[in-house]
């Protein structure tokens, strides 16, 4: 990723705006001991305690890099129960990457937090039907596949 991905002007502009990066060897102890890391590249996304929430194995485009930084942060806001926080993140994904690996868990991951947010079932389904039509194969169209009796 050092000769594609992180020289990307776009990958540069998105980690010194919206991240904290910290660089560690897949070998240096303890810390890849601590969070498991084996291989290179693995980035794992962080909150603000040092606790993970988003991680991911190998080579990423800058294409699939910041959408994948993107969830990292919603997730975070979301295990914290900031479900309201977790839509910019989302919707960012959605309206900027949506062909992206993390698009479709983006769209599941949004109807959640609209559904934790104003308690109304109709975000799950209409999640579903997102899925559905622009992600028919994807593992989160079959997690979301209960919301389409809703």
């Amino acid at each position: 990723m050092d000769a594609v991905t992180y020289p990307d002007p776009r990958v540069i502009d998105f980690i010194e705006k919206k991240m904290i990066p910290v660089r560690v060897a897949f070998d240096a102890q303890p810390l890849a001991a601590d969070f498991n890391v084996k291989w290179t590249p693995t980035l794992i996304t962080l909150d603000i305690h040092g606790k993970e929430h988003h991680r991911t194995l190998g080579f990423l485009s800058p294409e699939e890099l910041i959408p994948s930084l993107l969830l990292g942060k919603a997730k975070c806001h979301f295990d914290l129960d900031e479900t309201q926080e977790a839509l910019n993140p989302l919707d960012a994904i959605l309206q900027n990457y949506p062909q992206s690996e993390a698009a479709p868990e983006a769209v599941y991951l949004r109807g959640v937090s609209t559904y934790k947010n104003t308690h109304n079932a109709a975000p799950l389904k209409e999640a579903y039907e997102m899925l559905k039509e622009r992600y028919p194969s994807s593992q989160w169209t079959k997690r979301a596949y209960p919301y389409r009796l809703l």
